[in-house]
């Protein structure tokens, strides 16, 4: 097995470990490489019943772990590579026998290609091409080439324009789009919004970014102006004191501290804004609140009680909304690994009220918790 060294590398395709001895612990294993924060990794994809888990593994774990595996649990194992093939059979007695066959030059290079454009994520920002922003905001060099220590902080980005790309249908084009933003604190994914919205897709659209602090405010709008985006600005102001006159077609609330989340939902619904795009930060109303002898257990422990509570916040949230006609989505924002204040709650208004009242109602009792939320628009019956 030490030949399989030889493949665990970026030429690497794919290895695939299957004939289990043993289906109900395992029946299949992928195994691909990936690049985490520019580092070559291995990602294993184990099958077992309906289920799939993943495994993101250094070349030596990796070899660790595939040798594991055929030792006594698979009896078959590929590996296709771009400098070749590799393929190893264990018999009933245990026997092992590896085949190697390296690539020609002409099919090596055919399946270089293809691993790069597999390899290669689509991101709606893409590599390459320049932008000021990016570049001012160090995610960027000049040339377009990102960052290597900002690549989280780019991805991000891309993250939250893909949300905001599978709403574009509810946009309308006979008129300007108004976005609101509250608590848009230094913004770069409120540029972001207006870069793609306005330059990559012609969107007519009129963005207002609104924080507490006045030199964030200000030095946003001299980054609007020196960018030429007329149409983005920036004011000083609280969320729950906030009016607007004018129609509203999406309000967007990135990290709005505890309740301030819960006041720009309640303008939404009020507005009766046709997207809701929210990522909460620091829940702590019901975490002050929350109590029931049932989960006592789990409540005495603090980080968990703390982490309950916010995704019973969460929770609450997006049933209220779906109370009040929208159609309601819990979303991974970014990977796990980057920060535990992941979720993005997409509200897409629908027109149908969910009848989930009494049921919503019960659960807040269940928890001995009220919700700001709720106290501003109510839940319907």
């Amino acid at each position: 097995m030490e030949r399989l060294l030889d493949f665990l590398n970026e030429n690497l395709i794919q290895i695939i470990v299957s004939n289990s001895e043993r289906k109900e612990e395992a029946s299949k294993v992928k195994v691909r490489p990936l690049f985490l924060h520019g580092t070559l990794m291995f990602q294993a994809e184990e099958f077992r019943g309906k289920q799939v888990f993943h495994k993101n593994m250094d070349r030596e774990t990796a070899y660790g772990y595939l040798c594991d595996r055929m030792e006594g649990l698979f009896r078959q194992m590929e590996v296709t590579s771009s400098l070749g093939d590799m393929q190893v059979l264990v018999s009933k007695s245990g026997k092992r026998t590896i085949k190697v066959r390296k690539q020609g030059e002409e099919k090596r290079n055919i399946r270089k290609i293809s691993l790069e454009h597999n390899r290669k994520k689509r991101y709606i920002l893409e590599e390459g091409t320049p932008v000021l922003f990016l570049q001012d905001l160090g995610v960027m060099t000049g040339e377009g080439k990102v960052v290597r220590s900002k690549y989280d902080k780019f991805r991000q980005i891309n993250r939250f324009l893909e949300f905001v790309e599978d709403i574009l249908p509810k946009f309308p084009r006979n008129r300007k789009v108004r976005i609101l933003d509250f608590g848009c604190g230094k913004s770069y994914l409120t540029f972001a919004m207006y870069y793609y919205l306005k330059e990559k897709k012609g969107y007519d659209i009129q963005i207002t970014g609104l924080d507490r602090k006045e030199e964030v405010i200000a030095h946003c709008n001299a980054l609007a102006e020196k960018y030429r985006f007329e149409n983005l600005t920036f004011l000083c102001g609280d969320i729950a004191s906030y009016k607007e006159g004018d129609q509203v077609d999406m309000v967007v609330t990135l990290h709005a501290c505890d309740t301030a989340t819960d006041y720009a939902l309640a303008k939404a619904i009020g507005w009766n804004a046709s997207v809701i795009l929210s990522v909460p930060c620091c829940q702590h109303e019901l975490n002050r609140q929350i109590e029931n002898p049932v989960l006592e257990p789990a409540f005495q422990y603090g980080l968990v009680k703390e982490r309950m509570a916010a995704l019973y916040t969460d929770a609450i949230r997006a049933q209220v909304l779906e109370n009040h006609g929208y159609r309601t989505q819990i979303l991974e924002f970014i990977d796990m690994e980057h920060t535990p204040k992941n979720i993005l709650i997409r509200g897409v208004k629908e027109g149908k009220r969910a009848d989930n009242g009494k049921e919503l109602q019960a659960m807040m009792e269940f928890l001995h918790v009220k919700n700001t939320l709720v106290e501003e628009v109510g839940i319907r019956m």
